[in-house]
């Protein structure tokens, strides 16, 4: 395969390396790859499927996990094929705008998971500090509107980077050094001045982990203040034991997101291989994780897989 003469704005594909240094190792990268994904394809399939089965469940707080699992779907799949045909087949390729599409899809989609953790915070807010104002206060047109405002906040702040990379022109190679088309990895191919870009891709990711990372504290310091108030301890381990999955869930989430910023202000010291391994354990963590979370501390969940079992087994 020979590499396409750039001669127009942009090259016809570019080259994913996959995990730079340890392409040696691919094959067996790809089974803990290959386990993730499926525990995450099962996990967020079956989590959908009772909630859409069972009417009981169609309340705020399980509406807002079957979004969760809606885009933990469409994360894991939109960049997990493509990186484990690296892995096993070396088929690096991947067409110029279909790299563009895979990053506005991974891009997007992170926002709107961010987005519906802190929905998910707010509903334990009023499901704890306004008990009695809960099924009033979120209701179904409420819940409608704020997955739209997240879908909208997310297409938003990702649809001009698209178009942005396509005015470039790429002299530096094809070859991205990453297993998957990430915004900055694709800025470090173009020449020109990607200044906006850069300014563009910091102050969009501190924006959306700040701000919403920011509401989801306060909305956790409102809801142990109102749970340290309840009369009798019982109440109390009660009122906060609806809150360990959705903690689980933003720990899991945010975790690697803070780790990999410190990692990356220390890069000089760490090798190129950590930072495309922790970036691919946020992308394949969370969306695995998730239905375990849910699963093992949500009752209602646990019973209905139980059921399923039960019901192969007779």
């Amino acid at each position: 395969m020979t590499v396409s003469n750039i001669t127009t704005t942009h090259p016809a594909f570019f080259l994913l390396v996959g995990i730079p240094g340890l392409e040696h190792l691919h094959v067996w990268i790809s089974i803990p790859f290959c386990f993730a994904c499926t525990l995450a394809l099962l996990g967020n399939c079956t989590l959908l499927f009772i909630i859409q089965a069972d009417a009981a469940l169609h309340e705020p707080m399980y509406l807002f996990l079957a979004m969760l699992a809606a885009i933990d779907l469409v994360l894991s799949s939109t960049t997990l094929p493509k990186m484990l045909a690296i892995f096993w087949f070396r088929d690096r390729e991947i067409s110029f705008y279909g790299c563009l599409v895979q990053m506005f899809f991974l891009h997007s989609f992170s926002i709107m998971e961010s987005a519906v953790l802190l929905a998910m915070a707010f509903d334990r807010y009023v499901a704890i500090c306004k008990p009695l104002h809960y099924t009033t206060v979120l209701t179904g047109p409420l819940i409608t509107k704020i997955g739209m405002a997240a879908v909208a906040r997310a297409v938003t702040l990702m649809t001009p980077l698209p178009f942005l990379l396509k005015g470039f022109h790429y002299c530096r190679g094809p070859v991205i050094a990453h297993c998957y088309c990430e915004h900055m990895a694709v800025v470090r191919l173009a020449c020109g001045d990607t200044r906006f870009n850069s300014i563009y891709g910091i102050a969009v990711a501190m924006f959306i982990v700040v701000l919403d990372l920011l509401f989801v504290i306060l909305s956790y310091i409102f809801i142990l203040r109102a749970v340290l108030q309840l009369a009798s301890q019982e109440a109390r381990y009660k009122a906060f034991g609806t809150c360990v999955s959705h903690i689980g869930t933003i720990l899991a989430f945010y975790t690697p997101v803070v780790i990999s910023s410190v990692m990356h202000r220390v890069a000089g010291q760490v090798a190129p291989h950590v930072h495309i391994l922790l970036a691919n354990f946020y992308l394949l963590f969370p969306p695995m994780i998730n239905p375990i979370i849910y699963g093992v501390k949500t009752k209602q969940i646990r019973d209905h897989v139980l059921s399923l079992f039960r019901r192969k087994n007779v």
